[in-house]
Order: C-alpha cells, then sequence, then structure tokens
C-alpha cells in the first residue's frame, strides 16, 4: 500500500480546497448549460502550478511525479472531470521539438498555463486501431502538407496548439508522425475547420471534429523520438499510453468519490419513514460497498504510479488500474443514484453527472476490453 508523504498530502489537500470552494460551485452552474470551463478556473489552476506538476523547476514547474499528478487529477474531478482532463494537456506535452530554445519556452509557458494544448489523433475509423491512422503528411521542401480528417479533439478551438498524428508514409504503425501547431486561442487556422461533437456528458471540454485541408506545417515542428528519429508517432503514444491510463484511473476515482460523498450527505438529510435514510441497513450496505470500490480503486493507481515514478515496468499495473477504477466509477454512481431514488434520475443533483462522466472512463485511453487484453498477454507472458 502507498503511504503519501506530508508533502503530497498537503498537495492533495489544497487540490481539495479548491476543489470545494472554487471549482465544484462553477460546475454545478455550467454543466447543465453544456458551457465550456471559464477561464478564470484554468487561470487559478495555473497559479495552483497544476499545469507544470511533472515540468522541473528550472522551467517553472513543481518538479513532481505520476503520485502528485494523480492525486490533483482525483481532487479535480470529484468537482468536474473536464478540469482534471486539461492538465493533460500541458505538464511537458509537446515538447519534443528540436530547438532547444523552443522546447525552454513551451515548457515554461505550459507552467504558467500559457500554452494548453489539445490533440487530433483518433478518426471516424481509427479509435482503438490508432495504427489505421488516415491522415496523409506530404512533405514539400520544408513543409509538410497534412490532409484528412480527426475525431474527438477536444479542447481544439480554445487551444493554444494543436499535436496532430498523420502519416507519413505507408504502413501501419511505420510511418505516422506527430506534428505540433500552434495556433490562436479561440481560434482555427488556415486549413482546419471543426464541427462540434453532441455528447451526453464531459461537458466543459467541447470535442471537435476536424477536416483538415491542405494545413501548411513546418518540417521543424515534426515531433521527433527520443534518438531524433521521425516515423516514431505510434512509440510516442507507446511511451505516454501508461501516463494517459493512470490519469484516467485518478479521474474515475474522483468522479466515482463525488457520487460516494453525494450520496453519502444525501442519506443523511433525505427523511422517511419518520428518519434519515441513512439509518436504514440496506443504504449503509450500499454506502459501504461504495467506499470499499473507491478505495480499492485508490490504491491500484496510486501503487502503479509509485512503480512509474519508480521507473519501472508497469504496463499490466497501469491497465488494471484503469480498468478497475472506470468500472468502478459507473457502478458507484449507478449505486449512488439508487440512494437518491427519483431524485438521482434528476438533473437537480450532480450525481447524474458524475455517472455520465465516469462512464466514459471505460472508453477513453483504452477502452475496458483493450485493458483487458493487455493484462491478459502479460499475464500469459508471465507464466
Amino acid at each position: 500500500m502507498t503511504v503519501l508523504t506530508t508533502a503530497q498530502h498537503q498537495l492533495q489537500a489544497q487540490a481539495r480546497e479548491f476543489t470545494a470552494n472554487e471549482l465544484l460551485p462553477v460546475a454545478n452552474k455550467l454543466d447543465p448549460l453544456h458551457a465550456d470551463i471559464p477561464w478564470s478556473i484554468i487561470d487559478r489552476m495555473a497559479e495552483l502550478g497544476y499545469f507544470g506538476i511533472m515540468i522541473d523547476r528550472d522551467h517553472g514547474g513543481l518538479g513532481l511525479g505520476m503520485t502528485e499528478y494523480c492525486l490533483v487529477a482525483e481532487e479535480l474531478s470529484r468537482g468536474w472531470m473536464s478540469a482534471a482532463s486539461v492538465l493533460a494537456r500541458a505538464n511537458g506535452v509537446g515538447s519534443g521539438v528540436t530547438d532547444p530554445q523552443w522546447r525552454d519556452d513551451i515548457l515554461r509557458r505550459q507552467a504558467r498555463g500559457q500554452w494548453i494544448s489539445a490533440g487530433a489523433f483518433s478518426e471516424p475509423e481509427a479509435g482503438s486501431d490508432l495504427a489505421a491512422i488516415s491522415c496523409r503528411a506530404e512533405r514539400r521542401g520544408d513543409t509538410y502538407v497534412l490532409n484528412g480528417e480527426k475525431r474527438w479533439c477536444g479542447w481544439a478551438k480554445a487551444a493554444d496548439a494543436i499535436l496532430i498524428l498523420a502519416r507519413t508514409s505507408p504502413g501501419r504503425r511505420e510511418g505516422l508522425d506527430v506534428f505540433l501547431l500552434e495556433k490562436k486561442r479561440g481560434e482555427f487556422p488556415k486549413g482546419i475547420t471543426g464541427t462540434p461533437i453532441p455528447k451526453i456528458g464531459y461537458h466543459g471540454i467541447t470535442s471537435w471534429q476536424l477536416q483538415i485541408t491542405d494545413l501548411e506545417i513546418p518540417s521543424t515542428n515534426l515531433q521527433l523520438g527520443p534518438n531524433g528519429e521521425s516515423g516514431n508517432g505510434f512509440g510516442m503514444f507507446a511511451t505516454l499510453v501508461n501516463w494517459a491510463r493512470l490519469h484516467t484511473a485518478a479521474r474515475a476515482v474522483g468522479a466515482a468519490r463525488g457520487a460516494l460523498e453525494d450520496a453519502t450527505e444525501y442519506a443523511r438529510q433525505r427523511v422517511q419513514f419518520g428518519q434519515t435514510i441513512a439509518s436504514f441497513q440496506g443504504v449503509k450496505f450500499r454506502l459501504a460497498d461504495m467506499a470499499t470500490q473507491v478505495a480499492a480503486a485508490r490504491a491500484l493507481y496510486l501503487d502503479a504510479a509509485t512503480l512509474y515514478d519508480a521507473g519501472l515496468d508497469c504496463q499490466k499495473e497501469c491497465s488494471m488500474a484503469k480498468l478497475f477504477a472506470s468500472e468502478v466509477a459507473e457502478k458507484v454512481a449507478s449505486s449512488a443514484m439508487q440512494v437518491l431514488g427519483g431524485n438521482g434520475y434528476t438533473t437537480e443533483y450532480a450525481i447524474e453527472r458524475h455517472w455520465r462522466d465516469g462512464r466514459l472512463t471505460q472508453i477513453f485511453e483504452g477502452t475496458s476490453e483493450i485493458q483487458r487484453t493487455i493484462i491478459a498477454q502479460h499475464l500469459l507472458r508471465e507464466n
């Protein structure tokens, strides 16, 4: 079991206070309107250093690790999962450019919350099968010209930059590259048009379907691999996937915790048959099971994050944490709805938001089926 340090507890407490006093009231007001996270919240998160948790202190970050990153993500997700999702759009992402001065500038701006990116990776026909990417990038002198379609690009219009996965040569996993496109906030550059995707949840971040037509990107914007090689787009994702899955596990736990805490408070207040429903054994047992599931999911992601921070192989553990936490999120939120009875099926309480957001965690960053496949493959190799 992972035991948190005093500094980690302090960071957790700070994020919990921010969520309760500043983020949650905004979420309760804006999520029903399907509105985006206001920049005032983004700016406060920047002041608290959350966009630089995993950026070194020399570049203005907090210089911390995956454990601290996940702790903050859980706390934010307890209020509004979308706010936690914005963390992944900074914290060093997109800094794989060759120019060291440009890289330093990106990291410093990220740590200040002034360089928040979006990822254009999935396509209408390429979701879990990322190697099936068809968006093309054709080299023309010192410029690449991109053409294709992208789906599920969250934060695309609001972002300061978009990372685009495109095919530079034939193959499946080979010949994929990531291109960095810097842009103005609130605008799409020439060569990109976007259509918002209607969603049942995950409000706060608009998700876009992008049409890319003759988009010109300088060759210097190509994101290179650790040894300076191109054609490493798929490999780059392979190195980031543990990060993404731990982040998702933490977000799922946050959503589940929100449902648990809201249901617990409701049970204390709701009176039926002359007593609060918290006095009924059936409700007590339900709350106990919910709390146990949340604690187990948190333990899984913290143990995997500890392995990650130690630089150890943890793909199986990250998949386990993501699988378990995401399924706990839906179960706990559904159980919380039952505690609230008919009120749980209204939009007057945040339980339905926790259910909608928690349900998504079983899908993005690798579906539950993908996680089970990965875990089983590890087990079969080990034995």
